[in-house]
């Protein structure tokens, strides 16, 4: 009888030279936990080291053959189901933690000017910085293996997807089992949709997700996330034709079948709706844009 769910600190062979470890983080964010990636034999890239579990430390140490070696930590994005582990994981093998940049690097101007009160929603490691930060279009090799780093902002202003060959290891922006959190002002709706859209230009084989399987379609994957946030676009415009109001009041009116243990995430994602809208000319609030403002249609 298969499992159905993999096992935190299991090593599973994805192809030769590529293989996963699961951090024992589950939740309703992560679902049964942060994928780490082991890549390459020699000389190993991981991606992804996952959150600051001790226990998850001694598995990704634990998976090094006789001989091999640590060369390169990446990191998607500074949330910290992602990013905690980056640092004590340097510590002990001397490798260099190579990211985007800081937990606020690559956010637009108008999130960068947005006022508090919105918050991350996943969990940001503030702390986080790289050895050194990574140019979109760089490439990075091992012992083995070529990664290409593509700035993919959206679900955080510093993520990054790696390309190898035709995978591209995806992060939180693309996943197979849910749509990704967009929380201003970490999160940027116009960003992720052209994250999105540049994405599916690249025509990759498969993409590997920061949690969940493998997605095996990534066109169509790709396609129906768009196709989600349109409609959520549209219901948030519809929903608005009653009169003005806030982001709360339109997740309650559009997000009828939502565990209430999920509403925050879900009145965030509004709210990164209601920017996007508000930056293509389609609504206007009568304040600054946050939880508290009042939306209407122009």
């Amino acid at each position: 009888m298969p499992r159905t769910a993999p096992r935190p600190g299991e090593i599973v062979q994805i192809m030769p030279g590529l293989r996963r470890i699961l951090a024992p983080n589950p939740s309703a964010m992560t679902l049964h936990g942060t994928n780490s990636y082991l890549l390459g034999r020699r000389e190993v890239a991981v991606i992804d080291p996952g959150p600051g579990d001790p226990a998850h430390l001694r598995a990704l140490l634990g998976a090094l053959e006789p001989g091999h070696r640590i060369t390169a930590i990446l990191v998607t994005h500074a949330h910290a189901d992602h990013a905690a582990l980056a640092r004590p994981l340097a510590h002990e093998t001397g490798a260099p933690v190579l990211a985007f940049g800081d937990a606020r690097a690559g956010r637009s101007a108008r999130m960068a000017a947005l006022s508090g009160g919105t918050g991350g929603g996943e969990g940001v490691e503030a702390s986080f910085a790289p050895d050194r930060c990574l140019r979109d279009g760089e490439e990075l090799a091992g012992e083995g293996w070529v990664l290409t780093a593509l700035h993919t902002p959206g679900h955080m202003g510093n993520h990054m997807c790696f390309r190898w060959n035709d995978i591209v290891f995806s992060g939180d922006h693309v996943m197979g089992w849910a749509s990704s959190l967009v929380s201003p002002p970490d999160g940027d709706m116009t960003d992720y949709m052209a994250s999105l859209e540049r994405l599916a230009r690249l025509g990759a084989r498969r993409l590997l997700p920061g949690h969940g399987a493998a997605v095996q379609d990534p066109a169509a994957r790709i396609a129906e996330l768009a196709a989600h946030r349109h409609a959520r676009e549209a219901d948030i415009l519809a929903a608005l034709q009653a009169g003005p109001a806030d982001c709360a009041s339109l997740a309650a009116r559009i997000y009828i079948d939502t565990p209430a243990r999920l509403m925050g995430a879900a009145r965030r994602n509004v709210l990164a709706h209601l920017i996007d809208l508000m930056a293509r000319g389609r609504v206007h609030s009568n304040a600054p844009p946050g939880p508290e403002a009042l939306f209407s249609l122009c």
